[in-house]
């Protein structure tokens, strides 16, 4: 009879997780830059950048982060679906950022306000990108 190898307070390691150190490292940024986004929704000023005073922005912009922070907390569970739901999430907050503009509701009163639009929506381009080439490392 084989003797089954309990570690962790007893729970059995064939449960344990796998997280590749990519995986990690963006969910990380998601959490960040979607508290980031949460809080700039509320403060309407980030390192220099200002955003709309108005309510419809201001919640808007934090359903955006709360999104963003979903999306990075859900590739930790290593699902496919949670990774799927992650990249869905990731879309509807480029799709809400670009919604944002169009509204008139991010000023677009300088290149830095611009650069700033741009860069934060490519980067979560890229995350989407990111999670769904690396798929077959969800379970």
């Amino acid at each position: 009879m084989k003797e089954k190898i309990v570690t962790n307070h007893g729970k059995d390691m064939a449960n344990k997780v796998k997280r590749p150190l990519g995986i990690i490292v963006a969910s990380i940024l998601m959490v960040l830059f979607g508290l980031a986004e949460v809080a700039t929704s509320f403060t309407h000023s980030f390192f220099g950048i200002s955003t709309s005073s108005v309510s419809i922005f201001t919640y808007s912009a934090a359903a955006i982060g709360l999104f963003y922070v979903a999306a990075g907390l859900l590739i930790l569970t290593m699902k496919k679906w949670a990774a799927v739901l992650a990249i869905v999430l990731l879309i509807a907050d480029i799709v809400g950022r670009i919604a944002l503009v169009a509204a008139g509701l991010y000023p677009l009163n300088s290149t830095e306000q611009i650069f700033a639009i741009i860069v934060g929506t490519a980067i979560a381009a890229i995350f989407a990108v990111y999670i769904g080439l690396k798929l077959k490392s969800f379970g």
